[in-house]
């Protein structure tokens, strides 16, 4: 690897200065810059000041080694770490909890790349694949290695499985490729020609987030955007009813208080021609056909004679065959 890159000419190319670099000269700035082992560690709710977290953020993620960390932009810290173990340490959880005196604060690790956006978050994760079942003869480290290579790249293998204390799974921790499928299997073939055998053999994730490429962020996929749709992941159907339900409760509520006025049919707009009354305007708004039916038959009980307590014992004890006129 260079030790040094030249000082590059100015071209111009439409008119714009430019300057281009070969990748093996960005490797070489990675390299210098000491960003081999660098991670963007991303706040969600606010931060606490700098100083604080270059003392807090190694005492509370265990880390071994010296680390530099600097604000990068709002909410970014960059974190460079000079072991691969501190920088396994801090990419095997997916947060951290920075606390203070006053309140803790979440933080979220990403692996940092020339390609670093603080409106995006990586596509790449890293994360705990195990292989239940597995013979033990497998267990060795390339072997391992050769089978996560179906799921990703691979990083390191956990304590148990490399301390051979636990036989009945093996656990591996890889670099997802979020935008890419996984794998819910893998198959170990052994033998040659005609002799070969077959093992399906079960990948069982830990843990596998999600990410959005809409809005390029982990945590969420299209369908559960919020930018698409924004009432996604609540109570959708019962929010908007309930909503509509209230307002409507209120309308009439101020109908019946004579706050507001019943919405007619604008003779502008024909599809408001025949309007949906409310509630209100059914309860007190009775049809013309009810007020004459109820009018003719209060006519009909008024038109006949009363009948009193004394003409009805008279009635009774009238003989049969005689009539009002004969009596």
């Amino acid at each position: 690897m260079a030790t040094s890159i030249p000082i590059k000419p100015i071209v111009y190319l439409h008119g714009e200065p430019t300057v281009r670099f070969e990748k093996k000269e960005v490797e070489v700035m990675i390299h210098h810059q000491d960003l081999t082992l660098a991670i963007v560690g991303k706040f969600s709710h606010g931060w606490p000041d700098i100083a604080f977290l270059r003392n807090a953020i190694p005492k509370q993620c265990g880390l071994k080694a010296e680390v530099r960390i600097g604000l990068l932009c709002d909410r970014h810290v960059l974190i460079r770490c000079t072991i691969g173990e501190d920088f396994d340490t801090l990419m095997s959880r997916q947060t951290f909890e920075i606390k203070e005196k006053t309140r803790p604060y979440l933080m979220r690790t990403f692996k940092w790349d020339v390609s670093f956006n603080p409106a995006e978050e990586s596509r790449f994760a890293y994360g705990w694949i195990s292989f239940p079942g597995l013979s033990p003869h497998y267990y060795g480290e390339s072997t391992l290695f050769s089978l996560a290579a179906a799921v990703g790249s691979p990083i390191a293998i956990d304590a148990a499985t490399l301390n051979k204390t636990r036989p009945s799974c093996a656990r591996v921790k890889v670099e997802f490729d979020l935008l890419k499928s996984h794998p819910p299997h893998v198959v170990i073939q052994v033998g040659e020609g005609d002799g070969i055998t077959t093992e399906l053999q079960k990948i069982r994730y830990d843990f596998k987030p999600k990410y959005c490429t809409n809005c390029k962020l982990q945590g969420h996929d299209v369908d559960g955007c919020w930018n698409l749709k924004p009432i996604y992941g609540r109570k959708k159907l019962g929010t908007v009813m309930v909503a509509r339900w209230r307002r409507q409760r209120r309308r009439e509520v101020e109908i019946g208080k004579g706050k507001a006025s019943i919405p007619t049919p604008s003779s502008s707009n024909p599809s408001q021609q025949n309007p949906i009354p409310t509630t209100k305007a059914l309860i007190h708004a009775p049809s013309n056909n009810w007020t004459t039916n109820h009018s003719e038959k209060q006519e009909k009980q008024e038109s006949k004679p009363k009948t009193t307590l004394k003409s009805h014992r008279n009635k009774i004890r009238r003989p049969i065959g005689t009539s009002d006129s004969g009596a």
